[in-house]
């Protein structure tokens, strides 16, 4: 289903893996650590579908190393993660297997099969009964199907314990593109019906179907109706974090996060803001690269300043909040991140919810101080006293 990357690709992080991969690398370690105890030899397992080379040219780990490289941190503290990589391409597969090697040879249980990632799919899955299981999902082009998708997710791994959870690429340039095919006349049928395949239906095409479609409005659509009937037949909770090349670009592509663990959700909202700062961090040294002289970069100017961001946010979420204890009932906060975070979810840091409670404990609207020794997503916040 993917189309593949050229060697260009390797020499570099774009922008968008930037964000991603620094994603990955702030969220497989307490996805590991939160769920490694539900196997007795705290095995959890890893794939990675479409790994490629694993290594950037210029030495950057790729999401492959990104994987082994946890494994290497954490196995002396008992985590054993389990790596099985995917990759299709001849010359990508045989720079993975380098990569591999030297982490095998650590001690690191990690495996890499040439070919498409639906090849060995169940085996992976029949090697994690019994055992955490993350999917990362990261095709150039297009996806699994969805039925495929929701086969593992709701049909054979449907409880919540041991964990599964998915991190997948739905690229919204393959939604544009095959948007435009719907009406035209030389449209490419086949190429349609693979894409109904991977939304689970013709449903999709509806979008681009009026006489007067705004592209972009229509493959936002697309992404918020997919996440949303993915959220539906697996019963997970399903989250959707675009990635874009720049500053108010179009969005190359959603990360579809899954998992129906809230602790999941919480976590991943908190890496999704630390990556968002690496990609300006990088936009902004790639920038000064380009034009070291310049006095006022562009980014410089564009970037928001995560301390306003966040001070936007608390009392917005004190807000949501505040909804939330209306039912008169005390509120776990791990228990409503989407509610609590609202559009600030994957903006704001974890500490912005405890500043919250603190923001609403001093307009006298909850008793809870928001001072403790618990981790933030732990704080029980009461209702209001009447």
């Amino acid at each position: 289903m993917s189309t593949g990357t050229g060697g260009a690709y390797w020499q570099g992080k774009a922008l968008p893996s930037v964000f991603k991969h620094e994603l990955l690398r702030r969220y497989i370690p307490p996805f590991g650590g939160m769920t490694s105890t539900q196997a007795r030899d705290r095995r959890v397992v890893y794939l990675d579908g479409y790994a490629g080379e694993g290594r950037y040219q210029n030495g950057d780990p790729g999401s492959a190393e990104i994987a082994l490289r946890v494994a290497t941190h954490y196995q002396p503290r008992g985590l054993n993660l389990s790596c099985f990589f995917v990759e299709q391409q001849a010359k990508s597969f045989e720079r993975l297997q380098q990569v591999l090697r030297g982490y095998v040879a650590r001690g690191v249980e990690a495996r890499a099969h040439q070919g498409e990632v639906d090849d060995v799919l169940d085996d992976v899955v029949h090697r994690a009964q019994g055992v955490p299981l993350f999917l990362f999902l990261d095709p150039c082009g297009l996806c699994l199907p969805m039925e495929r998708l929701v086969d593992v997710l709701a049909r054979r791994r449907p409880e919540k314990r041991p964990a599964t959870e998915l991190l997948m690429n739905f690229s919204m340039m393959a939604v544009r593109r095959l948007g435009g095919h719907v009406k035209s006349p030389k449209g490419n049928e086949r190429s349609l019906e693979r894409f109904d395949a991977v939304c689970g239906g013709r449903w999709w095409r509806e979008y681009f179907a009026g006489d007067r479609v705004d592209v972009e409005d229509a493959a936002e659509a697309v992404a918020a109706e997919y996440a949303r009937r993915l959220r539906q037949q697996t019963n997970m909770f399903v989250q959707s974090v675009p990635v874009a090349k720049a500053p108010h670009h179009k969005a190359v592509y959603h990360l579809v996060f899954a998992t129906r663990s809230p602790y999941g959700l919480w976590v991943l909202g908190d890496a999704a803001a630390r990556a968002r700062t690496e990609w300006w961090k990088t936009l902004e040294l790639q920038e000064e690269e380009k034009e070291p002289d310049t006095l006022f970069s562009t980014v410089s100017v564009l970037r928001p300043d995560p301390e306003v961001v966040e001070k936007e946010a608390v009392p917005v979420m004190a807000a949501n909040l505040e909804v939330l204890l209306r039912a008169g009932r005390p509120i776990k906060l791990v228990d409503h991140t989407l509610e609590l975070f609202g559009s600030y979810f994957g903006q704001v840091t974890e500490p912005a919810a405890r500043k919250a409670v603190k923001y609403l404990h001093s307009e006298g609207k909850t008793p809870s101080t928001g001072v403790g020794g618990d981790k933030t997503r732990e704080l029980v916040v009461q209702p209001p006293r009447h």
